[in-house]
């Protein structure tokens, strides 16, 4: 179905603008279709769809409490509903591989990309994967590796939340929250853990041998959690384009010095502050430390901290807009989205910002569909035809 959206304030390069919009095809296009059914943005922000590369919250869906599994097609369908509600457009599912048993593990990780590649063409979020490695799975990598030839191509993060578990970081107050996610008592994870961390020593080789693999198959890598400046270049040489979530200011500057993208999560500016103790994204923002924001565990946080960071009057909006479409899309290597550019996939969201505290999705388009009305979207028929969402 063709669209031609008029009335809205439509997000540009120079900020917000009163403009229509044509949808061709699931592209945007210079000339309006002569069929093409006409939506009423008046009142409403006209924006590039949310890309967000980094979120875990279907985790949730899955697993509400401890002990607690619903079914893994369920958990998805329903994620799917709230990142269209929210206006992801394009979501990459941070799943982890670790070497714990249990939500984290290798088989819950198969039974995952295993439903999502059997459901992935009936969801309406162009959902992809982010595979989440952690560094001292040793027996898990080869799995992971090919996994990386799946279509479309995995985003791969190194991590490793074993070494500050082990010597007392910023991960090991969650020891408990971990062990009680693996199935296991807090004595049994520690001991897991000490054998895991006995094999420290292949971990560099294993590292190595799982960058070599990402970069022949053309992955976009990602290094998270890096903890100094020393760690960004050692990843840097090995191929990670960006690095996810610095846990200090020096290794975010190390980063942005050399023009490279730092990916860090929009709960942080919506809480105020990290969680975890870590850098607080806002700050980074305004110093030019931070180019990319994502929902991390909360999927309606990156439409929220936009509009913390700034106001649709405001002259750095596009710049912030930013933060969750243009950029996130560059990083993931998809240059068919990300702006309201002619030729670029429609994906775009409509906003009622009356209540900027508290933004509202109106309406989310993906390639060219309404996958998502709030039931207040404004549409009539042109040239006499009836309406159909498409």
């Amino acid at each position: 179905m063709n669209w031609h959206i008029q009335g809205g304030r439509t997000l540009t390069d120079r900020g917000l603008a009163t403009s229509d919009l044509s949808v061709v095809g699931g592209l945007f296009t210079e000339v309006r279709a002569a069929d093409a059914q006409v939506i009423d943005a008046d009142g409403l922000l006209v924006l590039p769809g949310i890309v967000d590369i980094h979120g875990d919250g279907f985790e949730r869906q899955i697993m509400p409490r401890p002990g607690v599994h619903f079914d893994t097609g369920l958990a998805l369908k329903d994620t799917d509903r709230q990142l269209v509600a929210n206006g992801i457009t394009t979501a990459f599912h941070g799943v982890t591989v670790s070497w714990e048993p249990g939500l984290r593990s290798l088989e819950a990780a198969k039974q995952l990309i295993g439903v999502l590649c059997g459901i992935r063409d009936s969801l309406a979020c162009d959902t992809r994967l982010h595979l989440r490695w952690e560094t001292f799975a040793l027996d898990q990598m080869a799995q992971v590796m090919e996994w990386l030839s799946l279509s479309p191509p995995p985003i791969i993060a190194l991590n490793d939340h074993t070494t500050g578990s082990v010597l007392k970081g910023t991960i090991a107050r969650k020891i408990g929250q971990m062990a009680e996610r693996s199935g296991l008592s807090r004595e049994d994870y520690m001991t897991l853990l000490d054998r895991i961390w006995s094999r420290r020593d292949d971990v560099a080789t294993a590292i190595e041998t799982m960058a070599s693999a990402a970069k022949a198959n053309g992955n976009v890598l990602l290094a998270h959690d890096e903890a100094s400046p020393e760690e960004r270049r050692y990843f840097r040489a090995l191929g990670a384009e960006a690095s996810e979530f610095p846990l200090t200011l020096e290794t975010a500057k190390a980063a942005r010095q050399m023009g490279e993208d730092v990916i860090l999560g929009a709960p942080n500016v919506v809480r105020g502050g990290s969680h975890n103790g870590a850098l607080n994204a806002a700050d980074a923002i305004r110093d030019g430390l931070c180019t990319v924001l994502t929902s991390d565990y909360h999927y309606p946080s990156p439409l929220h901290a936009a509009f913390k960071l700034s106001s649709p009057g405001a002259s750095d909006f596009p710049m912030v807009w930013n933060l969750v479409s243009a950029n996130p899309a560059r990083v993931a290597g998809l240059d068919d989205r990300g702006s309201l550019n002619i030729g670029r996939r429609a994906d775009v969201i409509l906003v009622d910002a009356c209540d900027p505290a508290h933004p509202h999705v109106v309406a989310t388009m993906v390639q060219g569909k309404i996958v998502y009305s709030s039931g207040r979207l404004g549409r009539k028929p042109a040239l006499g035809t009836p309406i159909d969402a498409g």
